[in-house]
């Protein structure tokens, strides 16, 4: 294979320093530690909430696959993103774009991490596992960072699905089984990606147009951004307050989703009425975002994972 057939999309073979002096850091760069974090705690939860029991060795084995293919799929989306990640401040320094990490060792870095999270959850967990993770690092590998991301401005809303499956990977480790629940935990995630990278899209537009990637704010101007925002956001906190209805969670989780909600809701509105040009609210929803999904997963799990669970009155 040609250096210039592994260097990622637009990317010729003299496009990027190639150093390959890459350390252990480099390599752990790439699999973008912190959303495999966020990654691996939903996935616990999804794993904690289903109905039935899990040996925890073969538990600790679905975490570790679903971590595993969550790094392949951040260093494949490194891969492949590389001409654009040299042209935005955020994402310079990244270690294919800077050289440290050729993309060829990017590029099999990736592959070999996907296939070997893939087989072992096969093999010690199940079949239906092994297919939905399997799934999550092509839609976000290929889907998403292939496709969506550079042609459509709804790349995040389609392409969100990729970060939305780890509880449904967990619970479906436990039961084999995708059902109602795990769909609507999915759905949470879902809902909160938009609102969650719109908010950084907005004061980081000048980034992405550089870039030339059709986030909404570059395409769409930041009153349609802050407008889908909110509609959005009012998603996200109905669907957050399902799993207290269908019985997935009780008392505590929904209420605190509620109060999570109200305040997820009164940021989006101060984004939605900030004057233009004015980032402050964006970058207060963005950092809240966060603080809200791990929050809201943490109640669940805590409220399910020691039976605490009280029932709704109404």
């Amino acid at each position: 294979m040609s250096d210039s057939s592994i260097t990622g999309h637009g990317l010729g073979a003299d496009a990027l320093p190639e150093t390959g002096m890459a350390s252990p850091r480099d390599y752990f760069e790439l699999l973008k530690p912190r959303v495999m974090s966020l990654v691996v705690f939903t996935g616990l939860v999804g794993l904690v909430v289903a109905p039935g029991h899990i040996n925890p060795v073969i538990g600790f084995t679905a975490l570790l696959c679903i971590a595993i293919g969550a790094g392949a799929s951040g260093a494949l989306n490194m891969w492949y993103d590389a001409d654009i990640d040299a042209k935005m401040a955020r994402t310079a320094a990244r270690p294919v774009p800077s050289g440290r990490v050729t993309p060829g060792e990017a590029l099999g870095f990736g592959m070999t991490l996907s296939v070997g999270s893939v087989i072992v959850m096969a093999l010690a967990v199940n079949n239906t596992a092994a297919f939905l993770l399997a799934f999550t690092i092509f839609f976000y590998a290929v889907i998403y960072t292939m496709w969506l991301k550079r042609s459509t401005p709804q790349n995040i809303v389609i392409g969100g699905a990729a970060g939305a499956f780890p509880p449904m990977i967990g619970w479906a480790a436990v039961t084999g089984t995708v059902t109602l629940p795990s769909i609507i935990l999915f759905l949470i995630i879902f809902m909160w990606t938009p609102p969650h990278f719109w908010a950084l899209a907005l004061f980081r537009s000048d980034d992405y147009a550089k870039a030339g990637v059709p986030m909404l704010p570059v395409v769409s101007g930041e009153p349609e951004t802050r407008r889908q925002i909110m509609l959005y956001s009012l998603l996200l906190v109905a669907v957050s307050l399902v799993p207290g209805a269908i019985g997935l969670a009780g008392a505590i989780y929904t209420g605190a989703a509620a109060l999570l909600g109200a305040i997820f809701l009164i940021a989006a509105f101060r984004v939605w009425r900030a004057p233009a040009g004015d980032y402050k609210s964006a970058k207060q929803l963005f950092a809240y975002s966060i603080l809200y999904l791990f929050l809201l997963f943490s109640v669940l799990l805590v409220e399910q994972g020691f039976g605490i669970a009280l029932p709704l009155t109404l």
